[in-house]
């Protein structure tokens, strides 16, 4: 996401900066020892980073970045290694901490809300940061009335723009042309409610055995998968789209998203979303009308979701039609057209020389 905002801003004119800090210090060290061996263990990590860099490799493999995006690395956050700029933006409630401190010479603070409690943050620090003097942005309408109920009502000083969706996820295959396959990410975090997937697409086959079921995931193994689903690790991205694009069915299992990327794109790429009910994912599912949701939690409801698209081919192709029709709307060209009118909003328009605009926040 934030490479993704980077880029489009970097098109629209702006000079961008991203900077990857190797340490957030998640609280004060416990003890002396681990004070003064802080340092140490810094500067170890920063050299053998700059060494695999070096000799291995130094691309951002997995998304493509625009040039003219700076990306820089340092040991940690502090006034000295952020470089100075008209806007500087947290990208997560353990960016937003530190930047308290940093001089106006830094820019005016902005702060991407992407995180929730209790699965990302604990709920009092989070909240804590909510309340910060920061122009805040959060990434769905669900996370905006959670900051909202948290802080009060928005006096100018938050916005709600919903993420966008590369147009590298595209629709290529007919739905008629795809075997019935049904896809799912396996995510380990508990927030994404695996196992509860995993339990809704076994329900579904049992129901129907001719149905295919792919996963992908990050990790080469996952314990107790059925011996009858796919599974492939560590996808490309040119990868995913081609299993977007194979799978006429694609289910989430989530609790809790601040957005929900995987449904959104699978969706670009034309199937038909069963999902949990998680949140975020609403800015673009609407049971019934662009996918189906079921409660979170409810591996059975989620199931039932499945089937009932395995068993009325006229609903999958109107809700595959549908999400298609509804996802072309998030773009990042208008996510970064709306943002960088909220920037003008609170540091000025652009002069001749471009804004220098630096996002602060962990790879």
């Amino acid at each position: 996401m934030v490479y993704e905002y980077a880029g489009a801003l970097a098109n629209r004119g702006h000079q961008v900066t991203v900077v990857h800090p190797y340490f957030i210090p998640l609280g004060p060290p416990r003890s002396l020892f681990r004070k003064l061996l802080r340092p140490l263990f810094y500067f170890l990590v920063f050299q053998t980073d700059k060494l695999w860099r070096l000799f291995v490799r130094d691309e951002l493999w997995w998304q493509p970045l625009d040039p003219r995006v700076r990306v820089t690395r340092v040991v940690k956050i502090t006034a000295a290694t952020i470089p100075d700029g008209d806007a500087i933006f947290a990208t997560a409630w353990f960016t937003a901490e530190p930047l308290q401190d940093l001089p106006a010479s830094k820019g005016q603070r902005f702060y991407l809300v992407q995180d929730f409690a209790p699965w990302l943050a604990p709920k009092d620090r989070l909240e804590a940061t909510w309340r910060y003097p920061f122009r805040k942005v959060t990434v769905s309408r669900w996370l905006y009335d959670a900051v909202c109920g948290a802080v009060g009502t928005p006096n100018g000083d938050l916005v709600n723009i919903a993420n966008g969706i590369s147009q590298r996820f595209r629709f290529i295959r007919d739905l008629g042309d795809r075997p019935m396959r049904v896809a799912m990410l396996y995510g380990f975090s508990d927030y994404k409610g695996p196992r509860d997937g995993i339990r809704a697409l076994e329900i579904a086959k049992q129901r129907h055995p001719e149905l295919e079921v792919l996963v992908f995931g990050p990790y080469a193994h996952i314990p107790g998968l059925p011996a009858s689903f796919e599974y492939r690790c560590n996808v490309s991205e040119a990868e995913l789209i081609e299993v977007y694009n194979s799978a006429r069915i694609f289910v989430c299992s989530s609790i809790a998203e601040g957005f929900a990327f995987p449904p959104a794109e699978a969706m670009a790429c034309g199937c038909a979303v069963a999902a949990t009910d998680c949140g975020g994912i609403r800015e673009y599912a609407e049971h019934q009308v662009t996918a189906l949701l079921s409660p979170a939690g409810d591996p059975e409801a989620l199931a039932q979701n499945i089937v009932r698209l395995l068993e009325d081919e006229n609903l999958l192709a109107r809700l595959a039609l549908a999400g298609r029709e509804r996802i072309r709307g998030f773009t990042w060209e208008r996510s970064a057209r709306l943002l960088e009118d909220f920037i003008e909003r609170s540091v000025g328009p652009a002069s001749d020389s471009a804004h220098h605009l630096d996002w602060t926040g962990r790879q």
